[in-house]
């Protein structure tokens, strides 16, 4: 898997088949079957396997399954946050999913550096501005920043997923940076017309 520095996925040694967790090993055959290639991430995060399954069980709640917000939406959110957080692998494997969910490549490259310059409709533009401000200041954000997202339209439990999904993706993001995880060659053409 990582036999060479320019192979290298991560600043950590990477598990290979023979020697990873065995839940791990499946979810490697399910992405291989499902996506033709297994994600760098899932590679590199397994050398702890019972973290990486926890982490990859509620992400995968938040991310892949149906919830309150649109997939698109969810992608949206994990681009801003990994583009402020200048998350290499982070935003060029969601900018790939936004593009795919969206149906728009230039959207998908315009938020990924910089959302202001994207087109975007008032719910996302919301959704965005709030993202930017839980990544950027934390500490400064008050009750009354949940207004402009329930002016666009929001619901409560939408509005509980946003706060989730973009909290999972600074964590995800200080994970892949510090680890300097290298995203899959795979995803820079996903969703290019």
């Amino acid at each position: 898997m990582t036999t060479t520095e320019d192979q290298r996925i991560s600043y950590l040694p990477v598990p290979t088949e023979e020697n990873a967790h065995e839940g791990v090993k499946k979810l490697w055959a399910k992405a291989q079957a499902n996506m033709g290639f297994v994600p760098n991430v899932f590679q590199a995060q397994s050398l702890n396997g019972e973290q990486f399954l926890a982490w990859w069980n509620y992400f995968n709640l938040l991310v892949n399954k149906d919830g309150f917000l649109t997939n698109a939406e969810r992608e949206l959110l994990a681009v801003v946050v990994s583009g402020l957080n200048r998350c290499n692998y982070c935003a060029i494997s969601h900018g790939a999913a936004l593009r795919y969910f969206s149906e728009d490549e230039r959207k998908a490259d315009s938020v990924a550096v910089n959302w202001r310059h994207a087109r975007l409709t008032e719910r996302e533009r919301a959704l965005c501005a709030y993202t930017e401000k839980l990544t950027l200041t934390p500490a400064a954000v008050v009750e009354a920043d949940l207004e402009p997202l329930r002016a666009a339209g929001l619901t409560d439990e939408q509005i509980m997923e946003a706060v989730q999904v973009i909290g999972m993706f600074n964590m995800t993001n200080r994970v892949s940076s510090a680890l300097g995880f290298v995203p899959n060659a795979e995803y820079h053409a996903q969703g290019r017309g």
